[in-house]
């Protein structure tokens, strides 16, 4: 008889925080022997549905912990997994025929819709969300209902665009609808189906909404982020936009920039709590840009700018889009809302800019950085702790020793080098070194002075921090100073008791989440 050894460590592993045994032995000997190592997974899957079958009668309005619920819960995701996993799939999304104890059960799948029903082939696997470790989220958000909790991956090769290394993961519900002993297997998206008709009566689904964010890999923020600084020629692979969910036109893009020293995993207790208002868990879809933070602003403004180019191409951003930025990734995001033309460069820089431009080759890198258009697809901004007229850690001690540590990628130091020569001044304020994302936060930065000397062409808040002094406007966020992320053209500005990392305080997050609703009432959404 064949064993699966690593199927059934993998759904063991998830069986010990089934909090509350069935009551009907006969089940839970169908759950035990299910799980057991000498089963097929034929015979597993019998079990699985034996022991559903008899629990669906029995799960209520799906609200309250019966261990009628729990085994259904249970059954569905492991059978799931199980059909998922066992011999490569070979028993996935086929009908399938399997008896148990004398009884036989007929199992299909139900296809995908638009409804609420996820295509059974959309992800690559599917994994238990109580198996997945969730020390990274502060607050899990979960569901209670019918159903088991699972995420789903979707991870192809060659990588989709702008899909993660891991693959691109979404909450997952498993449902099993009996008619007789004809079983049909459902893979539902809690985010856009709350609820569904199971077991002849509509109830709530459960669903873990957190695990998938937990499922992309964690590392330690601060050296990883460091090391994104000193180390950016090491991290160029790593810039880009990415997908937290698989894509849905249907809602509005909202997209996280990080700011210095640190990366886009910043923003996963963030994500997590606009995720936890089933409004705007509905309405909006999470992604982020990465990048290494030692680049100058500028040039990471240019790849983040190309990759919305991209986005838009591949999808056309159907409702636009709205960017979040923290610290420095706000002036990465501002450079998405503004246009610089050659104008705008000779009113604050002069016969300095047009030494630049007459040396930067036309349509190369330098120009491509500086001169470009607003991006008509962005419909709001949120800038939190954001430097908009620098900050002056870049020009004290530590930003001079942190500036000549910082290692650029050769292709950026020779297009610099070959490119501008002794007018360097009109990119980073000063002709002794290259342009790096200190020189680019430096208050005597002409690019800063440029940026601030055009309008916005979209809608625009602030929200920043005074440590909690409460003396604004002569406050500071330990970094950045009140005048630095003060704008006169912001829709509204939200002062916050902390300091410069506040993305994830109760009050920033209640800010963002007010904004996001304006957003879809204006919106019309």
């Amino acid at each position: 008889m064949k064993t699966y050894p690593l199927l059934a460590a993998l759904i063991l592993a998830g069986c010990a925080q089934v909090s509350t045994p069935p009551e009907n032995p006969a089940v839970a000997r169908s759950m035990r022997e299910a799980r057991g190592k000498a089963a097929t997974p034929e015979a597993q899957a019998a079990l699985y549905l034996q022991a559903a079958a008899t629990a669906a009668p029995g799960v209520g309005s799906g609200t309250q912990p019966t261990p009628a619920r729990e085994t259904y819960n249970a059954s569905a995701a492991e059978l799931a997994v199980l059909l998922r996993t066992a011999d490569n799939g070979r028993l996935w999304n086929h009908p399938l025929t399997v008896t148990a104890d004398g009884s036989t059960y007929r199992l299909r799948f139900q296809p995908g819709n638009k409804q609420g029903v996820w295509a059974p082939d959309f992800f690559s696997s599917l994994v238990l969300a109580r198996t997945v470790p969730g020390k990274t989220i502060k607050h899990p958000n979960h569901q209670k209902g019918i159903g088991g909790a699972l995420v789903g991956v979707r991870k192809k090769t060659p990588r989709e665009p702008f899909a993660p290394l891991v693959g691109v993961t979404a909450p997952v519900t498993a449902t099993l609808d009996f008619q007789g002993n004809n079983a049909t297997l459902a893979l539902r998206d809690p985010g856009k189906q709350p609820k569904a008709r199971v077991a002849g009566a509509v109830r709530p689904l459960a669903a873990d909404f957190s695990a998938p964010l937990a499922y992309y890999p964690s590392a330690n923020e601060t050296i990883t982020g460091l090391m994104g600084a000193l180390r950016a020629d090491k991290f160029m692979d790593t810039t880009g936009l990415y997908m937290l969910q698989p894509y849905d036109p249907d809602r509005i893009p909202l997209i996280f920039v990080h700011g210095l020293i640190s990366t886009a995993r910043m923003w996963r207790n963030v994500v997590n709590e606009i995720e936890a208002d089933p409004t705007l868990r509905g309405k909006f879809q999470c992604w982020v840009f990465n990048y290494p933070t030692g680049n100058p602003v500028a040039y990471s403004a240019l790849r983040f700018r190309e990759d919305l180019a991209k986005e838009e191409k591949l999808h056309g951003f159907p409702h636009g889009f709205v960017l979040v930025g923290h610290s420095m990734g706000g002036i990465v995001s501002r450079m998405q809302a503004v246009t610089l033309d050659r104008a705008a460069w000779d009113r604050e820089v002069g016969t300095q800019a047009e030494k630049l431009f007459m040396q930067a080759p036309a349509g190369g890198l330098i120009q491509r950085s500086l001169i470009f258009n607003a991006n008509p697809k962005l419909r709001r901004v949120v800038f939190i702790c954001t430097p908009h007229r620098g900050a002056n850690m870049a020009v004290s001690s530590i930003g001079e020793i942190a500036m000549r540590l910082i290692a650029l990628p050769a292709n950026l130091t020779g297009a610099l080098t070959s490119s501008v020569t002794n007018s360097l001044a009109a990119f980073t304020g000063s002709t002794k070194r290259l342009p790096n994302s200190i020189t680019s936060l430096s208050p005597k930065n002409p690019t800063l002075k440029v940026v601030d000397s055009v309008p916005m062409r979209a809608p625009h808040h602030t929200i920043l921090g005074d440590r909690g002094k409460g003396d604004s406007p002569n406050s500071s966020d330990g970094i950045v100073a009140y005048g630095s992320s003060h704008l006169d053209s912001a829709l509204s500005q939200r002062i916050v008791p902390g300091p410069h990392g506040s993305c994830e305080l109760p009050e920033t997050i209640e800010e963002l989440k007010r904004l996001l609703h304006l957003h879809l009432k204006t919106a019309g959404r």
